[in-house]
């Protein structure tokens, strides 16, 4: 029974040293230019749309944690000037404040305009890092 608590001692100080958990969706900006991003889901019960991530040129931020829920996901990204990622499906999102918008129907009249993002199949992978370049 002694040697229980030095291995108590030894998985707690393991578990204190790992640190916080890493991101399942992560995106890097390949560019040199700044961008701005912002993220579309389903979660299985409802559309939402969040945004907006600030990301350095070559820097790569975490938008989700833990292990990705769902196959698809939607961005759009903009870096300002020539630099525009978008696609097909429709999402709301604010023009210039963070947001978080619940569905992706009426809106003009959430004050928000609708965006198109495209869609990134992570293939049911528990994590995905997706990069923007030119």
């Amino acid at each position: 029974m002694p040697r229980a608590i030095p291995l108590m001692a030894a998985l707690a100080l393991g578990l204190a040293l790992t640190g916080p958990a890493q991101a399942a969706f992560n995106v890097c900006n390949k560019t040199g230019m700044s961008t701005r991003v912002a993220l579309g889901r389903f979660d299985g019960i409802a559309w939402t749309s969040q945004g907006w991530w600030n990301i350095a040129p070559k820097t790569c931020v975490g938008l989700l944690t833990g292990p990705l829920q769902a196959r698809y996901y939607y961005l759009y990204a903009t870096d300002g000037a020539l630099g525009l990622w978008q696609g097909k499906t429709r999402f709301c999102a604010a023009a210039g404040a963070k947001f978080l918008a619940q569905g992706r129907q009426d809106c003009a009249a959430r004050h928000m305009e609708q965006l198109g993002f495209f869609e990134v199949d992570t293939g049911k992978a528990a994590d995905w890092t997706q990069n923007l370049s030119n």
